[in-house]
Formats: structure tokens, sequence, C-alpha cells
């Protein structure tokens, strides 16, 4: 790298090609050798996920994160990655989001003030501190794993999360899950919990629109939040596919709702599912319920294996805001490094960061 520059304005290069961004991203990259390392996530748009160095699920990207030398992490992913990243990575590394729009609607669906007001309304009917435990799932901002952290709580992935909710009920009688119910649900249906004693949490009304007694009986508190591309999936889709293919296989991300995930043959993690379907032994039919990118890109691995992968939805269903990270953001972001500037950097303040990663280490060690 140069001597520090002023940044490249990204209007330059809002109306490069497809193929202008790609000689533009391989030269930048060649400049900058090993200074800088690519993590993307599986949800990645396919022109950007092919320049990737280190790819996976949200639980495996935290750990190459923390692993990798680089003095710059480029997340191709969203907010709450890259402040996963910045929190795990080492004082000399710098982790940079190349569109800092790239955010999550499920993580914005439960706020700190919200969660705060949660806890108060709880310690009003029960001893909060005493009788819950609060599990963050990754996908949240690093101002609630802090609240995680500084409560005995954790932080889960798709991935961990059944183990993370055994430890959690080791320690207290009840959890308290946020921000995706689907996630929630399925985790305590997974270990046994009825349906009945896990009821939703509505933030904006109050007491969450329970009853004391109702709390009471819960041993999962579910916040309402959802992802807006799991919604997408129903079970009538399973059940025509099965009606075509009575042989072939179904699988869900535990992000979709409680029948879609009951009627499949496999819930799992993004990385759950790629590698079930590549190391299955024959070929046959697949329905994945899960990110349309993913989707596409293992249909394209395993066709020459005779595995036939579908998607779930007859609807286009992709995460909107991962799409955000494009080619020409790439492509600005690596010549502003090559030129010395430094561009969306992400920066979690210390005393969050110390009890946000309390909680990811809680994590970790389980996993």
């Amino acid at each position: 790298m140069t001597a520090s520059a002023a940044p490249l304005p990204f209007s330059a290069y809002r109306d490069l090609s497809g193929a202008q961004c790609d000689e533009r991203i391989v030269a930048a990259r060649r400049a900058l050798g090993k200074e800088v390392v690519l993590l993307c996530h599986h949800y990645q748009r396919a022109e950007v996920y092919r320049h990737a160095d280190l790819t996976g699920d949200s639980l495996k990207l935290a750990r190459l994160a923390a692993q990798t030398d680089a003095r710059f992490l480029v997340f191709c992913g969203v907010h709450f990655m890259a402040e996963v990243a910045e929190m795990l990575s080492r004082p000399e590394q710098t982790v940079i989001l190349p569109d800092l729009a790239a955010g999550c609607s499920m993580a914005d669906m439960a706020n700190l003030a919200k969660v705060e007001r949660c806890w108060r309304e709880l310690a009003e009917v029960c001893d909060a501190n005493e009788i819950f435990t609060p599990v963050t799932y990754i996908n949240s901002a690093a101002d609630l794993k802090a609240f995680c952290g500084e409560r005995g709580g954790i932080v889960c992935t798709s991935s961990n999360a059944g183990e993370v909710a055994r430890w959690a009920f080791r320690r207290r009688q009840k959890i308290l899950f946020f921000p995706d119910q689907h996630l929630g649900r399925w985790t305590g249906h997974s270990l046994g919990v009825p349906l009945e004693e896990m009821r939703v949490w509505d933030p904006d009304v109050p007491l969450g629109g329970l009853l004391p007694e109702e709390i009471a009986r819960a041993r999962i508190l579910l916040w309402k939040g959802h992802c807006a591309v799991h919604q997408m999936f129903r079970k009538s889709q399973i059940d025509a596919f099965r009606a075509q293919y009575p042989e072939g296989r179904v699988l869900a991300h535990p992000e979709c709702e409680f029948a879609v995930a009951a009627a499949a043959d496999e819930v799992g993690s993004t990385e759950f599912i790629v590698n079930r379907v590549k190391q299955a032994a024959s070929p046959g039919h697949w329905l994945i319920g899960t990110e349309l990118n993913l989707v596409e890109r293992l249909a394209r691995e395993v066709a020459a294996e005779g595995k036939i992968v579908r998607f779930m939805s007859p609807l286009v269903c992709m995460c909107s805001t991962m799409q955000r990270i494009d080619l020409p953001h790439l492509a600005w972001t690596l010549e502003n490094l090559a030129q010395g500037a430094v561009v969306n950097p992400i920066s979690v303040p210390e005393k969050e960061a110390e009890s946000a990663r309390q909680a990811l280490a809680r994590m970790l060690e389980l996993s």
C-alpha cells in the first residue's frame, strides 16, 4: 500500500460493467497481496462470491475471521457479520464492509431500547436476572450481544442453537430468545419443549402481549421477529414436491416457520445444507428452503453428480440487503485500499465490544 490518500469517490464506479469491475478487483488484489482477505457468506451474489478467499455460514465465518492474519478483512456479508469479525479480530486488523447499507431486516426487529424495556417489564412480574438467560441470534447488533454478555447470556447461530439452549437451561429456568422466533421455536421443539411452553413476546405492546401467568408457564419467550426470506416458504410447496418426487429429500433452514421445518426431512444451517447435499452418496432430487443464491450455486455444483436441487419457493426470494454488496462496491473498496485509503471500516465501541465478546466467547467455547 502507498501512503494514506483521500478516498476515491464511489460515483466513479457505479456505472462500471461487471467485466470492468472484475478486472479492477483482480488488479487491486494483486497489488494488496496477503494484506487483504475476502470473507463471503453463502447468501452472497455469485459474481462477488467467486472472488472470496473464505466462505461459510455465520459461525464458520466468525471462527475464520478470528484466525486470519490479514491486515484487512473485507466482509462480503451484512453489518452484524462485520461487527462480529471486528470484535474477534486483533487490534492491528481492520474490518471493512463494502456497503454500509448492507444490514439485516431481522436484526432490525430487535433493538437495544426494546430489549431493555422487555427486561424491565419481565422484572415487574418475576426475578428476570435469576430466571431468564438472554440468548441472541448472531443476526443481531453488537449492543444486543453486549446486553447478553452483561447478564450471563450468550450468542447462538443456526448451527449451534440447540447446544446453546441446553447451556442456557443449565444456568436458569427460562430463555428469552431474540430476534428470530422461528429459530427459537424450532430449537425449543428439538429439545422437547412443548409448543405451548413457548410464547411470542411482542415488543410493541405492554408485557409483550402476555399475561403474568403466561410468562410464568413459558420456558422460552420468543421475540416477534423473523427473516423475510425464510417467511416465503410454505408447507404446500413441500407437499407438491413430494407428490412429484416421492423419493426426494427436503432440507429446510431453522429460520423457516414451524410447519415448514416440521415437514422437512432435515433442518439445519446453511453450512449443514451445503454439506448434506454434497456428501450424499447417490443422485436424487432435493428441495431446499433457504436463500436463492445459495440454492442456485449448490445446484450448479452438484448437477454433474445427478443431484437435482430445487428452490422451495416459486417466487424469487433472496437476501435483498446482502445484495447491496456488489461488484462496484467491492472494486471501490479494494482500489481505495490499494491506494492507502480505508473506506467503510467497522468499529464497535470498546466497552460494548468487551461485553459482547463475553457472550461470543461463551458460544465459541461450546462450539
